[in-house]
């Protein structure tokens, strides 16, 4: 099974930035948008608060990649 490791939380700006730049560096990411699943649903949620996670297998190279950002 492959684990994910929360790598960042911000605003929905910033966590689509630093997605993109994982995505240049051929990353695999999840983006967890609390705010917008709820929205879909029908109901809200508190905060706008966006997660960003990484498989933990690339955890290191994120975190390096998110440093020089």
């Amino acid at each position: 099974m492959k684990e994910h490791i929360k790598l960042y939380t911000g605003s929905s700006i910033e966590v689509n930035r630093l997605a993109s730049i994982l995505e240049e560096q051929k990353i695999t990411f999840i983006v967890k948008n609390p705010h917008e699943s709820g929205r879909l649903a029908g109901f809200g949620t508190s905060g706008e608060s966006v997660e960003l996670f990484v498989l933990n297998s690339d955890i290191e190279k994120a975190q390096s990649v998110i440093s020089d950002y």
